[in-house]
């Protein structure tokens, strides 16, 4: 499975909101960007596809900016990715239905469907506090 630049952006800007995560605070765009060494313009084209999903609330103005629409541990990483590019979370298209009808339908049930609700459900089950969790495990160690 590859999840693209934009998809990795996404989680790594809702693990670095999820650190600063209050309920209350937001955190601008440019200090994401500037933590990640990316650019505030390609961000602001990620964050428009989060906030349209309400994985993210936005605030103009002083004292604006964004904030996670849910605590940390009801946010999952499917919730994200799915925001981010949510074509990949699409059905798979049929390449042999016309002349091999039989074959398109096994391979559709036994590995397209199987991996769709595999990996769908092991996405479900790493919240943003898993994720946080382990980053600063990994912080402490350095």
């Amino acid at each position: 499975m590859k999840i693209s630049t934009k998809g990795r952006y996404a989680l790594a800007s809702a693990i670095i909101m999820a650190r600063h995560y209050d309920g209350q605070k937001y955190i601008t765009l440019t200090s994401i960007a500037d933590e990640l060494g990316l650019s505030k313009i390609y961000m602001e084209h990620v964050f428009s596809l989060l906030r349209r999903e309400n994985v993210v609330l936005a605030v103009k103005g002083a004292g604006g900016g964004y904030r996670l629409a849910y605590p940390p541990s009801q946010l999952t990483v499917f919730e994200i990715l799915f925001a981010a590019e949510n074509s990949m979370f699409g059905p798979t298209e049929e390449t042999v239905s016309q002349t091999a009808g039989n074959i398109e339908s096994v391979m559709q049930k036994y590995v397209f469907d199987y991996l769709d609700d595999n990996i769908h459900s092991i996405l479900r089950q790493i919240t943003l506090e898993n994720l946080l969790s382990q980053a600063d495990k990994k912080e402490e160690s350095f």
